[in-house]
């Protein structure tokens, strides 16, 4: 785990399926055997018009704003983005490149501080110690940056948790010219809240030679200095934030699967706080990437409870469960939902089916619940649905059209 941080940057009705409508040419078999593998691949749209949008804004400007934008919802700081991701994102990041920042970062007293790693690259020339870090995927990973010491130093951070702690690896740093910083990483430790000292963390820093050494240069230092780019000696690109967009900040919470209820609560309060305006339900795809209950062990009554795959929102208050299940077969089933208060709706799902390219079969079962929309923008949906359970999903739909 230790040196993706050390290199940072250094770092039963067929009426509503079409597959099963009487109008199609389908066989219905008998029986159906398979196995079901959950997915959870998380795409994201490009657009937003949700409510935190003007705080957003007053800590970014109009291109930074769409940075985030790209990186809102990429999973493990870019190590599960989708190829059309990484092109937004990378677009985004020449924009930023291409406008005036701070000049000469490195003599800014902007660029000091403690900096969240939101994005990276991994080419593959990475050097070993960068990727004995790419384990830290569940952990928030931050570099520190004072220049202007006596002792100048970079140092990447791994923290594990606010009640274990981080591992911390250092590197002694100078200043070439108004982009561009020299490094050598020299020691590092662990710091555990339990104990009273430090624990060497054993990397034989003089025996990797010039893997131990880098340099990073900023291309982007926003005037606000909440926003970083960096690319390092490896090819590497880097994002960091000082201050993170609320968004920003509950996904990476569900991403690391830690506090994540209070969170949401945190963010729903957040938004009551900025907005008046009631939620409506948005059409589109959602995909599930978190809920408050755990999936049990018939896979079928989760999907038709809504605790997996995605969430089709149609016009005219239609709505359906679509879970992908193996080999091309998917589970499928219908409904509709209608207002019953400002932000509530009830749903009743009665038209279920197992399809397989044109052969379907129908399955009768039937699920009815109050659905409560607590937040919604073209990003994220957050709902309190069947048995009060929190759901969390993101917009797909954008993607899936590319």
């Amino acid at each position: 785990m230790a040196v993706e941080v050390a290199k940072l940057g250094f770092l039963s009705n067929t009426r509503h399926h079409p597959a099963l409508s009487p109008h199609k040419n389908i066989n219905y078999p008998n029986v159906i055997n398979t196995s079901f593998q959950r997915r959870r691949s998380l795409y994201f749209s490009r657009q937003i018009s949700g409510s935190l949008v003007k705080e957003e804004e007053v800590l970014f400007t109009e291109p930074e704003t769409q940075l985030i934008e790209a990186l809102i919802g990429i999973q493990g700081r870019g190590r599960s983005a989708s190829s059309q991701q990484l092109k937004e994102v990378e677009r985004a990041v020449q924009t930023l490149e291409g406008q005036e920042g701070v000049p000469d970062p490195t003599d800014s007293s902007l660029i000091e501080g403690r900096w969240q790693l939101v994005f990276t690259t991994r080419p593959g020339t990475a050097s070993p110690i960068q990727r004995t870090f790419v384990g830290v995927d569940g952990f928030s990973v931050f570099q520190e940056v004072y220049l202007k010491t006596n002792d100048p130093r970079v140092s990447n951070i791994v923290k594990f948790s606010e009640a274990i702690g981080e591992l911390k690896v250092e590197a002694a740093a100078s200043v070439k010219d108004g982009k561009r910083v020299l490094f050598r990483f020299d020691r590092a430790a662990f710091s555990f809240k339990f104990l009273p000292f430090k624990v060497p963390y054993p990397v034989p820093f003089r025996l990797l030679g010039d893997e131990a050494k880098g340099w990073l240069d900023t291309t982007y230092l926003s005037q606000s200095g909440n926003i970083r780019i960096s690319r390092g000696n490896k090819g590497t690109t880097f994002v960091l934030q000082k201050e993170t967009a609320p968004r920003q900040k509950l996904l990476t919470t569900i991403f690391t699967g830690v506090g994540v209820k209070e969170a949401i609560e945190k963010f729903v309060a957040l938004n009551q706080r900025v907005t008046n305006r009631e939620p409506q339900l948005q059409v589109g795809t959602w995909q599930l990437i978190w809920s408050t209950q755990q999936e049990t062990d018939s896979w079928i009554e989760n999907a038709a409870n809504g605790l997996m795959g995605k969430q089709i929102v149609k016009e005219s208050g239609q709505l359906r469960f679509v879970v992908d299940i193996l080999l091309g077969m998917r589970f499928s089933m219908d409904g509709n939902f209608v207002k019953s208060g400002d932000n509530t709706y009830d749903v009743t799902m009665d038209d279920a089916a197992i399809i397989a390219g044109s052969f379907g079969l129908p399955v009768e079962m039937i699920t009815k619940f109050k659905l409560e929309l607590l937040y919604i923008d073209n990003k994220i949906q957050i709902t309190r649905g069947y048995k009060n359970i929190l759901f969390v999903h993101l917009r797909v739909d954008d993607l899936e059209k590319k």
